[in-house]
């Protein structure tokens, strides 16, 4: 019976079943085991012997941490879900999916492409996230937490390189905002862009109406046959309070005129002076939506890497 019960011990010592093994002990109490040695004392009793024992790591995976890094994911997988589902419905309804070359044919920028890039990046980090966190895979905890810390110091370099060249900035985005004043009739929702941004600010054109001679279809030469000729987007009109309909005619022939008349009846304000007069105004908004955001991330990251130094410590007991 002693040779069996040692044999099963020495097992349950190896397999770290230290449980079972404790309750063995209080029936095979006269078994000797193999992870401690009988030694005797010097100067004492030979029946008094000091028993030596193995240390154990108690290194575990925090619950709260993993279901936490989860429940942080799932949104982000979510976010980046419906995000995927709008651009490809838009992108469904102007038909691109049957003809890809629509994107590539258009001037300016098409605003789905910006939709889907963002659900892609979402998607993918969500994804990452929540299968590395319910299966402590630290591949996958590690592609997660490198990305955002990634994103987090491309964030800071814009906004430390936007600040220092803002001549720069300004000539790149009056560059962007004029290549899609080309093609404002190319893409709907490139118009839709366009004309919000222009009555959000109350604005028209990238540095005034002048600008709109860049499109086809508003171009005052006398090659146009256009009805919008020497126009501006209803966007560009100075609302009415007494219409309760939108007059999408508003603009047309504005710029026959004289510049004099032109403030009675549309904005003359181009968007890039709009945009830097709103910052200033708006400088403690824009300061704690990037701090929010940054925090968000900065926790993101704290519980990954909480999470993957836990896993490690588990897995370094194991061969201990």
């Amino acid at each position: 019976m002693n040779e069996y019960g040692a044999l099963i011990l020495a097992f349950l010592h190896w397999a770290q079943l230290d449980h079972v093994q404790t309750c063995l002990n209080v029936h095979l109490p006269n078994v000797a085991l193999c992870d401690r040695a009988p030694v005797s004392s010097v100067g004492s009793d030979s029946a008094s012997q000091k028993m030596h024992y193995y240390r154990y790591s108690n290194a575990k995976v925090s619950c709260w941490y993993k279901y936490l890094l989860f429940s942080y994911n799932i949104i982000f997988w979510l976010a980046g879900v419906v995000f995927l589902g709008v651009g490809l419905w838009a992108w469904s309804e102007k038909g691109v999916l049957s003809d890809l070359t629509k994107v590539t044919r258009m001037h300016g920028i098409d605003p789905v492409v910006l939709v889907l890039m963002v659900g892609v990046v979402m998607f993918t980090l969500g994804f990452a996230g929540c299968v590395g966190a319910l299966r402590e895979n630290i591949c996958l905890l590690n592609f997660f937490c490198g990305t955002i810390v990634l994103i987090f110091f491309l964030e800071l370099a814009v906004a430390v390189l936007a600040f220092l060249f803002q001549d720069w900035v300004r000539d790149r985005f009056r560059e962007f905002f004029e290549s899609n004043i080309k093609s404002y009739r190319d893409d709907i929702d490139l118009q839709n862009l366009i004309d919000s941004l222009q009555k959000a600010n109350q604005c028209c054109g990238a540095y005034g109406p002048e600008d709109w001679d860049l499109n086809v279809y508003f171009n005052c030469s006398g090659a146009s046959y256009s009805r919008e000729k020497c126009g501006v987007p209803f966007s560009c009109c100075v609302p009415d309070p007494a219409q309760k309909v939108v007059n999408t005619q508003c603009g047309y022939d504005v710029r026959i005129q004289l510049k004099s008349k032109w403030d009675e009846s549309i904005f003359t304000k181009g968007c890039i002076q709009a945009l830097e007069s709103w910052l200033p105004r708006n400088i403690y908004i824009v300061a704690g939506v990037f701090i929010a955001i940054s925090l968000l991330q900065i926790f993101g990251i704290f519980l990954a890497r909480t999470l993957i130094s836990d896993i490690e410590a588990v897995k370094a007991g194991h061969h201990f």
